[in-house]
């Protein structure tokens, strides 16, 4: 059987690392420039937003926030935000945050997690713009987030501060409410909504971060309401910068260890796999990919398998784990349901990338453009099949850029076929 697959090489990936050095005292120093102490008065209920994507020292930084309410006199309680994940349950999105090691414990605050929203205002379409209801009743909202290339469409704003406020603290309901509009709710919804939370809800800062190729944190800034909408479309092209890619253009056969929620929002982040199901969207710097091959879920996304449908194959092992009500529950709420279809499954790692290999086209195994990656946000060490090793000897930016690991050798099995980690 190890005959109808390539040998492989790893190797190591050098990347854009620009890095904070020390992230408490720079969240400390974000919040203080931006006269946290005036925006809050003693006794205020500020409410701390927490999503369900996994940034690197997240709890960490929610404690930091916490802390810094806490010292000029406000009362911090943390809100998800994070729309329908989580099953669109109170209790799932705990569990999620949970997950993530957010819990009161290790953010020193409480978590008050509802599914119930109010409305703030309706756009000029008349379309209802949605808010958590504890956010909306308290006293000052500081929204916390990451921002990155989104997984479904391209534009100036993609996943970062105003999709949070917008479809994050919207719950379900918000969710549905942009999802509904598919293209057009991304492109010009998500801006105009957060435009009208700003100015109807008591948002009193962002806190935004930005992450290097190995996920650590590069930027952090803290955002006065009014500032959020044109420094969020700054550091969206610097995240775009900094983003960690599969180094070819052209590939057979994709090899992706494990898919999650925690991972991406899609399961497996498009713009580095460069598939879109949206029509019109695409991202010129991502490869094209002739199969991709899904082996298992992560242990972190608790059965949501949203972005299986990506894959041409899959495994037995993955299927049994699908969590199908909190997939598609995710899936409907997005308008998407080509994300959560379940592609062909075998019974094995082996058998399902002899499959992929096979159904590329009349190519041998020996010349056939493999790369193996853990998961899509893991892209410093990765295998590449033999025939892309070739092209890397041949390539000055390939060779500076790739540090080879090991020499060609077969890929190993366990006595059930799956692949040895």
């Amino acid at each position: 059987m190890t005959s109808e697959l390539p040998r492989m090489v790893e190797v190591r990936q050098r990347m854009p690392s620009p890095r904070v050095k020390d992230l408490v005292s720079e969240i400390r120093k974000e919040l203080r420039r931006v006269g946290l102490s005036r925006r809050i008065r003693t006794g205020a209920r500020i409410a701390i937003t927490a999503g369900s994507r996994g940034i690197s020292h997240y709890p960490e930084i929610l404690a930091t926030v916490v802390d810094e309410v806490r010292r000029v006199g406000g009362e911090p309680f943390i809100v998800p935000a994070m729309g329908s994940h989580g099953g669109a349950t109170v209790e799932g999105q705990i569990e999620v945050l949970r997950s993530l090691g957010i819990t009161e414990e290790n953010i020193g605050a409480p978590i008050l997690a509802t599914m119930e929203v109010e409305e703030v205002g309706r756009l000029d379409n008349g379309v209802p713009v949605y808010l958590d209801r504890y956010a909306l009743n308290s006293d000052g909202i500081i929204v916390v987030n990451r921002v990155k290339p989104h997984t479904d469409f391209k534009g100036k704003i993609e996943s970062g501060l105003m999709k949070m406020m917008v479809i994050g603290l919207g719950k379900q309901k918000g969710a549905q409410m942009i999802h509904r509009f598919q293209a057009e709710g991304y492109h010009k919804l998500i801006p105009e909504a957060a435009r009208l939370i700003i100015k109807r809800a008591p948002i009193i800062l962002g806190l935004a971060i930005v992450e290097n190729a190995y996920h650590e944190v590069a930027i952090v800034k803290a955002i006065e309401p009014e500032r959020i909408e044109e420094e969020e479309v700054k550091l969206l092209r610097e995240a775009k910068r900094l983003l960690a890619r599969i180094p070819f253009k052209e590939l057979d056969v994709l090899i992706i260890d494990e898919i999650g929620k925690e991972i991406s929002g899609t399961g497996m982040d498009t713009n580095v796999v460069g598939r879109f199901w949206i029509p019109g969207e695409s991202d010129p710097e991502a490869p094209y990919i002739k199969r991709i091959v899904v082996l298992d879920l992560s242990e972190g996304t608790h059965g949501n398998a949203l972005g299986i449908g990506l894959a041409d194959l899959t495994t037995e092992r993955a299927v049994s784990k699908i969590d199908y009500r909190a997939t598609f529950a995710n899936a409907l709420t997005s308008g998407w349901v080509e994300i959560a279809k379940t592609p062909v499954f075998l019974p094995s790692d082996r058998e399902a990338i002899a499959t992929a290999l096979r159904i590329c086209g009349p190519i041998e195994p020996s010349e056939a453009k493999v790369v193996r990656i853990k998961n899509t946000l893991e892209l410093e060490r990765l295998w590449i099949s033999e025939s892309l090793y070739k092209v890397v000897k041949e390539s000055p930016e390939l060779r500076e850029r790739l540090e080879v690991l090991s020499e060609p050798r077969e890929m190993e099995f366990d006595e059930a076929g799956n692949l040895l980690r």
